[in-house]
Parts: structure tokens; sequence; C-alpha cells
């Protein structure tokens, strides 16, 4: 509290007056913002949505690609630094980049030969990756502008991002109406809610596709994060990492993180499944299975800043992949090099190549049918 103090002199007397006054406020921060972000080729505005609490927790959202362009989280001392792997401007979402925190879709992962079939008849897909369809294909739901509106969430102001996906759009059948809103709470966590119809028979299997390094990204790899994974059962792949269709156990392998685990610990070890994919990049069954409300499906714990992010959801998996594909020719925040393990993804989602397996749990949505899924990223700090 400041106070002043004045002297008055009044018939020969003196007198003293003393006025106090509160200081300001601190200036609290708006729970949901919107910032330019640039554009692209044909002046269309890209923007930057930055949802923010009370407790120092930021993450900013751009509506190219549904991109999350970063998180900044606070450490056991309450030092910030930002989580995710990315690019300080649009240009970088606007190239090709490895999916930095993008939506992915229409359908994650792969598609085994790019082709499916859906009720007795053939869809060929894009293939994008040797003869399979990756992440949607050529132009998936990470390289498309979507319509962004502030929407009242269960913790406040949310950010909705909304799509029309036209029937034949690389190669999926059925108009496709999808919403993906994002909310922030005070108890740090970062909701993702995920809605979509359609008026055809079609497949569908969304996530988001952040890549995280709690130590701050750009800060070296993430090989001393443990990590905790809710999965007793994986889905081995071939070489061309595509699933065999066996739910295999654990138990015994380089694979079991049921208990808090290096992620480097195992990851070189003499393992043919760790060799086809240079490292983890496999769909985890979670022992949830798939539930009506988030369940814990990960942990992580970054020893040297305490930082901890836990992961729900109501999908039935989630792909851990160790970013064994960055090798530092991209540049990321600040010019820096992003090399080989230098970011960590857990994907929430359906099993890979669903569509042609009919053992997985089913990714067809048909018309008067509503997908829904949820997926809940928490950051806590372990003191």
């Amino acid at each position: 509290m400041k106070c002043k103090f004045e002297i008055f002199v009044l018939a020969g007397l003196a007198a003293f007056l003393v006025s106090c006054s509160k200081p300001p406020a601190p200036k609290e921060e708006k729970p949901l913002t919107k910032t330019d972000f640039g554009s692209d080729a044909s002046g269309r505005p890209l923007h930057l949505y930055t949802l923010a609490n009370r407790h120092g927790l930021k993450v900013s959202i751009t509506n190219y690609g549904g991109a999350i362009v970063s998180i900044l989280a606070p450490d056991r001392q309450g030092r910030t630094a930002d989580v995710v792997l990315g690019f300080d401007t649009a240009q970088g979402y606007l190239g090709q980049h490895p999916f930095f925190g993008v939506i992915v879709g229409r359908y994650a992962n792969r598609i085994a030969k790019a082709r499916f079939k859906l009720d007795g008849v053939e869809y060929r897909l894009a293939a994008n990756e040797g003869q399979n369809h990756l992440h949607g294909g050529l132009r998936g739901f990470d390289k498309v502008f979507w319509e962004a509106r502030e929407v009242s969430g269960p913790n406040g102001p949310a950010l909705e991002l909304s799509y029309l996906s036209k029937d034949g759009e690389e190669g999926y059948p059925g108009n496709l109406s999808v919403r993906v809103t994002y909310s922030l709470s005070d108890a740090g966590e970062l909701r993702v809610d995920y809605h979509a119809t359609t008026d055809k028979a079609t497949v569908l299997n969304l996530t988001n596709h952040s890549y995280f390094n709690l130590a701050g990204e750009g800060s070296g790899d993430i090989l001393n994060h443990v990590l905790t994974l809710y999965a007793s059962r994986f889905t081995p792949v071939a070489k061309d990492l595509i699933p065999t269709g066996e739910l295999r156990s654990v138990e015994g392998t380089p694979f079991d993180f049921r208990k808090p685990t290096p992620i480097g610990a195992r990851i070189n070890a003499d393992d043919e499944q760790l060799r086809f994919a240079g490292g983890y990049d496999h769909n985890f069954v979670l022992d949830s299975g798939g539930s009506s409300s988030p369940a814990l499906a990960a942990r992580v714990l970054e020893p040297n800043s305490g930082r901890v992010l836990e992961i729900l959801t109501t999908e039935p998996g989630i792909q851990f992949y160790t970013g064994n594909f960055l090798d530092g020719s991209v540049k990321g925040k600040g010019g820096k090099a992003y090399p080989k393990r230098s970011g960590f993804c857990l994907e929430t989602q359906h099993f890979p190549d669903s569509p042609n397996q009919p053992s997985f749990p089913s990714t067809v949505l048909r018309p008067g049918q509503e997908f829904r899924s949820t997926t809940i990223y928490r950051f806590t700090v372990e003191k």
C-alpha cells in the first residue's frame, strides 16, 4: 500500500494530511486471446488462439491444421518452458513438416496398401508412405484451414475448430462434419473433444500429433523421460509398420512400460520390432479398452524439471513414437534443429489399419451416428 504525506499551513498552524491508496491489482491473463499468425500464399490469414489458466499454463493453437503451436508449462521452480516441438511462424506449418502438433485425419496412422473395403465397395486412398496411406493422405486435416470460434466450455471459454471434409476427399466416402474443441482448466488439464457426423458410411480415426519434450523443446533428447503406459499388450508390425493383427503381451519385452521406465532404457535393445521402426513407433492396447469417460493411459516425468504429463482418453489405443525419423534437417523455434529422438508422441487413437483388420475395434461411422472422443493432457509438477 502506498501512502502520500502532505503538509498544509492554515492560520499559522501546520496540518498533516495522509492519504493511502492500494497498488493496482496484477493484470489477470484473459482465458482466450486471438492474435495474427501470418498468412498463406493466397493471403488467407492464420490466427493464433491462446488459452491461459491462472497458474501460468498457456496453450497456443492455430486455425491451420488445428496445430498446437506451443504449450508453456512451469517446472518445480515455477519457470516456464515451451514443451512442444514446432515453429515460431506460420510459414513452418504451411510447409512440409513431420505433423508437429496438428489434428490428424480422416484416418490417423496407417492403412495398408492405401485401400479398404466397406459394405462391399473398395475405396482407394493416396499412397503417401510407400504403398501405404498415412495420416489422412496428401492433404489431410493437418493441411486445411479450420473455422474457429470461441465457445463456452466446461472450464470457461474454449476454442472450437470445425471442418467439412467433402465426399471423396482423399478418397474417403461421405461428407464428414468435424468439430474439435480445446479447453484449459485451472487444474492444468488441456481437454480435446472430438465430434463428427457423416451422410455416408465412412471410416474415421482422429488424434493430435504433438511432439513433447518436457525439459523444453530444443533442449536435447527425451531418453531420460520416465514413461508409464497403462497397456499390457501392443500391436506388433511388419517391416512396413503395418500391424500384423496380433495383440502381443508386453511381458518380458522392451515394450513393457507398466512400471515407470526411462524411455531410453531399452530403446536400442536387440529386438525385431525396434529394428523395424528404428525405435518405438507402435500402437499400445490400453487396459481401459476404450471407455465412456477419459481413463488414464500414460504418465511421463521429466526428472530434472519435475514436469509431469498425464494423458487420459476414451480411445482404446495410444501410439508411442520416439521421433525416430527426425534427423536435424527441420529447424524449429528459434532456429533450433530437431534431431532424432528430440521429442516423443503419445497419440490417442483407434488401432492402425483397422479398416483391414476385422478383429480390431471398428472405426466405421454411419449416418445417424455421432463420433465422440475425448483426450485430456494433464500437466503437473513433481517436487
